[in-house]
């Protein structure tokens, strides 16, 4: 499975961004789709999970009420909505795909190249 992240960009405290995942080469069939994030200087950080096939999702403590994790069958993508930006929101942020329910970054099998988010004060 082919990962291309999109969506990130500039953006000040208060603002929303969606960023996009969207899979190519195989359907997202099967799999946990994740949104991580990494800031300079950081470790990768899980944010939010959605599995394909029963769509349940699962937060960070850091975005929930914030962040919207949702899917598009049709477009096989996954979406990111982002709300009530924050500074502290800033990284690159990467989707992956894997078949473990989980927020370890390491047992996921694929990954985008990420996008980054800047968020102004």
């Amino acid at each position: 499975v082919q990962l291309q992240a999109s969506g990130g960009g500039l953006a000040q405290a208060g603002d929303s961004l969606r960023l996009s995942c969207a899979a190519s080469g195989r359907t997202f069939s099967g799999y946990i789709v994740g949104w991580f994030r990494q800031a300079s200087g950081k470790e990768r950080e899980f944010v939010a999970r959605t599995s394909w096939s029963s769509s349940s999702t699962y937060y960070a403590d850091s975005v929930k009420g914030r962040f919207t994790i949702s899917r598009d069958s049709a477009k096989n993508t996954v979406y990111l909505q982002m709300s009530g930006l924050k500074p502290e929101d800033t990284a690159v942020y990467y989707c992956a795909a894997g078949v473990a329910v989980t927020t370890d970054p390491s047992r996921y099998l694929y990954w985008g190249q990420g996008t980054l988010v800047t968020v102004s004060s």
